[in-house]
């Protein structure tokens, strides 16, 4: 997760009118938990939430989430679909729903649940769910109907008024033609126009777009005419259709058929993508029969200057079709008989990109490959769902095995194994790959029954396809479940001759997998072979700018390091891996890292940061739904020690501050930046009792830090002392500049100490 939470999307246009909208979306929040505002399509309820959430600013610390479910049709992926919204850690040990709702418990979060409609009882469902559970969190959907959910607050998005749509229409017209204006010679023309559009904001962006060559007057005059002329065909003779949809579908047809006929061709085959979708996806996936590659870029251009197609900024740039010009271009592509031709090629393309990240993992450029399956994880999903050749999809799926355990989408992964390996049962090696990787997901979910039905099957499929590489993987398979279930000895042997067997055979990248394995499990048993083996690893990832590998061996090591007294080692270990962490969303990784860390500070005497360290690496395991225990008793035993000594050297109130204020460095990326940061609080073999000299401190500072000490927010602080809130933020800041503290933790650190010095 990054400094900034939440995920909002960067508007590219600007935003006209809705004040009064906006306003009441505020007001209905502020009352309530639940909001849905509710309207035709194209009356831009989409737009107007995410324009509205882009000023809560501060209101919700823990992030402004948007979840688009518009390409999502079966009810039971909902909830994944937030958790993957929402970066959660999946460790599939739980249902997807209440790892969420345990996630969630804690966050004063905004969740926009987007188009609805095709979903209202999932979404209903997991609504009541999570507003049940997480007391702070607030919830805006856009839907065409209302969820029907006890305490929903609805706002119906009427079209724009005269004067807004007016105004929407010249700032959309300028911005193709830079001399349009809106002057009294064509003022009725205008406002017919806008009222032909029915103050529809979609049909308004389309229209505009066609005056770079007609003047307001042609433009009205078709439209009119061309919503006369076809509205038999657009509402089946039923006069009773509604007057907006009408109008929208006429306006979306009558783009399409303006569009030059290559324009055509690509606006339809674009439909193909889910979710949006790089140049480099629009030239592999639409080039071809009627398109040369070299012709995308500018046919593309073309379809974003008539709104047509959308650019959005989303790891790079990206383009993106509304879902209800998308699903007109699928209805076209459907017509035209290209649509089986066009869902191979996408899933071919996703496919190739899959193995290509696959087969190059161990390398440079991890972070950035798992962003871009995460940013593409909607077109992943569309590709695995095409069935027309279920061994293609066994290769897609077990391609994405990253993606599944490293990216955080354990238990969608999981359901997708289980789909696929039904659908594909003959005994062929895509089925073996696909075993193979479903083993490494159901072991990493701590699954290890169904992990051993599988390693028999895999097992006599590698014997009947005479396929050694099979063979070696489930040997090496066998000893991860060893290891899960406290036979370390016998994985570590297992480990090795996997290694060997698979370097026989030339598997380069299997290889990579063995040696990491190998080395780790040598650390953590305390085989003098182990700093040998972890730095054969450590030496390839470092030429290689592997790094989430090298994070794991550099974790192992320092453990070894721990338990042979080596608190320097462990510490420089500790941080090491850290570092190599950067970028990764791995909520237990981070963790398990810092919890290292904090025990060599705690040794060290820095115990303010020690703290500090425990408590974000506590709020990691919340989110996570786990705890160190779950990585055995002896870890549990070094934590409690850790803590009791901290505890002992700062005071049950001082240790809780410092602990909570560890705890708001929520996320990986934040916990990780925290625990690297230099010299911050990290002082703690400085003597901080002042005892022999006079308080800096005036009267009522010292009041503020004694409350401070005890754990008190400022605002409770506030209303200890009837002080205003900004007030007592004052008082604080005075407090740290004249101690030379960085953090509350510290305050109370020292006053605690000033305390105990002082009888």
């Amino acid at each position: 997760m990054d400094v900034e939470s939440g995920n909002l999307p960067a508007a590219f246009t600007s935003f006209v009118g809705r004040r009064h909208e906006a306003a009441e979306i505020r007001r209905l929040l502020g009352a309530g938990r639940l909001l849905t505002l509710t309207g035709v399509g194209g009356v831009g309820k989409t737009r107007l939430a995410l324009e509205t959430a882009h000023t809560f600013g501060k209101a919700f610390p823990d992030g402004v989430w948007l979840v688009d479910l518009a390409s999502v049709h079966d009810p039971a992926a909902v909830t994944a679909t937030v958790a993957g919204a929402l970066r959660m850690p999946d460790l599939g040990v739980r249902p997807v729903a209440d790892q969420l709702a345990g996630y969630l418990t804690r966050q004063r979060a905004l969740l926009i649940l987007d188009n609805c409609e095709h979903l209202v009882g999932a979404c209903a469902g997991l609504v009541q769910t999570l507003l049940s559970a997480a007391p702070q969190l607030h919830i805006l959907a856009t839907s065409r109907h209302t969820l029907g959910v006890t305490g929903e607050h609805v706002l119906a998005v009427p079209p724009l008024p005269p004067d807004e749509a007016v105004a929407l229409l010249r700032d959309r017209a300028t911005a193709v033609h830079a001399e349009f204006a809106v002057s009294p010679p064509n003022q009725t023309e205008v406002d017919r126009l806008c009222a032909d559009l029915d103050g529809l904001p979609l049909a308004i962006e389309l229209a505009a777009s066609r005056l770079r060559s007609l003047t307001v007057e042609q433009l009205a005059d078709r439209l009119e005419d061309r919503l006369e002329s076809r509205f038999v065909l657009l509402s089946g003779g039923n006069r009773t259709a509604p007057r907006h949809q009408r109008t929208l579908r006429g306006m979306i047809d009558w783009s399409y058929e303006l569009c030059a006929p290559a324009e055509q061709l690509l606006w339809r085959r674009l439909s193909v993508f889910v979710g949006g979708f790089t140049l480099e996806a629009a030239e592999g996936v639409c080039a071809g029969d009627g398109i040369d590659r070299r012709e995308v870029p500018d046919l593309l251009d073309r379809l974003v200057a008539q709104s047509v197609v959308l650019t959005c900024e989303a790891e790079g740039r990206r383009y993106r079709l509304l879902e209800i010009v998308r699903r007109y271009g699928r209805e076209r592509l459907t017509d035209s008989g290209e649509e089986c031709e066009l869902r191979v090629r996408h899933r071919d393309f996703y496919l190739a990109l899959a193995e290509r990240i696959d087969r190059h993992w161990y390398g440079a450029g991890q972070v950035e490959n798992l962003a871009r399956l995460r940013v593409e994880h909607a077109n992943l999903v569309a590709a695995l769902d095409w069935h027309a050749d279920p061994r293609a999809g066994l290769r897609l799926i077990a391609a994405l095995c990253w993606h599944w355990c490293a990216g955080g989408f354990l238990s969608e992964g999981r359901r997708m194994f289980e789909r696929a390996l039904v659908a594909a049962p003959e005994p062929t090696p895509e089925r073996a790959q696909a075993l193979l990787a479903a083993i490494w997901v159901a072991q990493t979910q701590g699954d290890l029954a169904t992990a051993d039905r599988w390693l028999d099957e895999a097992g006599a499929l590698g014997e009947r396809l005479g396929d050694s590489a099979v063979r070696v993987q489930v040997a090496g398979f066998r000893g991860v479940s060893a290891h899960y279930r406290g036979r370390p000895v016998e994985a570590v042997d297992r480990y090795a001759k996997a290694l060997a067997d698979m370097s026989v055979l030339g598997d380069e990248r299997q290889s990579a997998s063995w040696l990491l394995a190998l080395a780790c499990a040598q650390a953590y048993v305390g085989d003098p072979r182990a700093s040998e083996t972890g730095g054969r690893v450590i030496a390839a990832a470092e030429a290689s700018g592997e790094r989430w590998g090298r994070a794991q061996v550099l974790m192992a090591l320092g453990h070894d390091a721990w338990t042979r007294g080596d608190r320097e080692s462990t510490e420089t270990l500790a941080r090491s891996a850290l570092e190599c962490m950067l970028g990764f969303d791995d909520f237990a990784m981070v963790a398990r890292m810092l919890e290292l860390l904090a025990w060599a500070t705690a040794v060290g005497g820095a115990h303010v940061r020690a703290a500090g360290l425990l408590g974000a690496a506590d709020a990691l395991w919340r989110d996570a739904g786990s705890s160190i225990a779950a990585f055995g008793p002896q870890m549990a035993a070094h934590h409690e020690r850790c803590e009791g000594a901290v505890v002992a050297a700062l005071g049950r109130a001082a240790y809780a501050v410092a602990f909570e204020d560890g705890g708001r460095h929520g996320g990986p990326g934040r916990a990780v930046a925290f625990a690297l940061a230099d010299g911050i609080d990290a002082d703690a073999d400085i003597d901080i009792s002042t005892s022999d000299v006079v308080s800096p401190l005036s009267r009522r500072e010292q009041e503020v830090a004694a409350l401070v000490a005890t754990g008190l927010s400022n605002r409770q602080i506030a209303a200890e002392l009837v002080l205003s809130p900004r007030t007592v933020d004052r008082h604080v800041e005075n407090i740290l500049a004249k101690l030379g503290f960085r953090s509350r933790a510290r305050i109370a650190a020292w006053w605690t100490a000033d305390q105990v010095a002082a009888v």
